[in-house]
């Protein structure tokens, strides 16, 4: 035994200055993880999917587009960085707000720049402006389609995804495939971007992305005829349009698509609430105060017959209201655009997107 060291004062005193760091430093690493840490998802539950049109949405770098639409939005938002901050602020604050302050699982887009950062910045805007405990959005899924304009669709997501199996349906189609994986339980989501009424103002081109997804579609559900597929995307038709009901194979019957005949149909799940409230001012997009019914969410007969790995709660879709509307006029309640550069709104009088985003629950049994 050593009694100098027991009584000698300094070494008392190191001792308790040695017990202080290190309760110090313990209470630093819990303030640390209790500020950073995110809650796991579960492997099982509910989870919010949300898709929405997002409207010309550029970063703040200048891609140098050639086509005229593109040029305009390219410019704009390159040149004034104060017009990229209020469009992902915008966005951010009515994604954000989703599902009790988490923002959806699950988000698609469309009218995103190709070449561009704009997902990376919403990305990243979201994660700040979630709740603490919320898991942040870790994956984006994007494909340039070269198509007409320079604008794509996108997938964010806070849930694991098989990233190496992304890829775009047909040639020059805004058709994004996304393979999401929970548990071993996949979800195929294909985020989809139809042609305009103004360049196809007969409908041949949406036919023909209406039959590129159901096409891919009989494919998946010949290997699987229990396959989790959830089509979302601004079709450019309402679902009483042929396009829909004739070349997707889409119907608001729920027994018909339960009972998975072949040719098997897709459930569109807002046909049956456009057909009883159309001409009402049901719909997510307004042209000259009429409304249409263009952003649409369909699922295969796997997602509602109870044999699928995921399932659609299809009682939950709907079409999310926000504070960006037109205030007062006829056209009072409709989605108030972010609108160009040529308008001359100040940015904080500005909307967010012309269309309605559109959400619905899924669940892991």
């Amino acid at each position: 035994m050593f009694p100098i060291f027991r009584c000698c004062p300094c070494w008392r005193f190191g001792l308790a200055m040695l017990s202080c760091w290190r309760f110090g430093l313990a209470m630093l690493l819990a303030v640390a993880v209790g500020c950073h840490a995110r809650a796991p998802q579960p492997a099982s539950g509910d989870y919010l999917f949300c898709f929405w049109n997002a409207e010309n949405f550029f970063d703040n770098k200048l891609n140098g587009w050639h086509n005229e639409s593109d040029k305009e939005f390219d410019r704009w938002f390159a040149d004034n960085p104060a017009v990229f901050a209020q469009k992902v602020q915008n966005l951010t604050e009515v994604l954000a707000a989703l599902n009790e302050g988490k923002g959806p699982d699950i988000l698609a887009l469309a009218e995103v720049e190709t070449e561009s950062t704009a997902a990376e910045a919403l990305k990243d805007s979201l994660n700040r402006a979630i709740k603490p405990d919320a898991a942040p959005y870790r994956h984006i899924l994007m494909k340039n389609p070269h198509g007409g304009r320079n604008i794509a669709t996108a997938i964010l997501t806070r849930l694991p995804v098989v990233a190496d199996r992304t890829r775009l349906i047909g040639q020059r189609h805004r058709i994004l495939e996304g393979h999401i994986e929970v548990n071993g339980r996949e979800l195929v989501v294909l985020a989809t971007h139809w042609t305009s009424r103004v360049s196809d103002k007969a409908g041949e081109g949406r036919d023909k992305y209406a039959d590129q997804i159901y096409g891919r579609f009989r494919a998946m559900h010949k290997a699987n005829p229990d396959v989790a597929l959830l089509i979302c995307g601004d079709f450019n038709d309402n679902p009483d349009d042929v396009s829909v009901t004739l070349h997707l194979h889409a119907t608001g019957d729920l027994e018909r698509v339960k009972a998975n005949n072949d040719p098997p149909l897709l459930y569109d799940l807002f046909a049956q609430q456009w057909a009883e409230k159309k001409g009402t001012g049901f719909g997510t997009h307004f042209y000259r105060g009429k409304a249409f019914l263009f952003d649409h969410l369909v699922v295969s007969p796997g997602m509602v017959n109870g044999r699928g790995a995921w399932q659609c709660l299809v009682e939950t879709a709907e079409i999310v209201k926000h504070r960006f509307v037109v205030l007062r006029g006829r056209n009072k309640g409709h989605p108030l655009a972010f609108g160009t550069e040529k308008e001359k709104v100040p940015l904080a009088e500005r909307g967010v997107s012309d269309h309605l985003p559109v959400t619905v629950r899924l669940r892991l049994p």
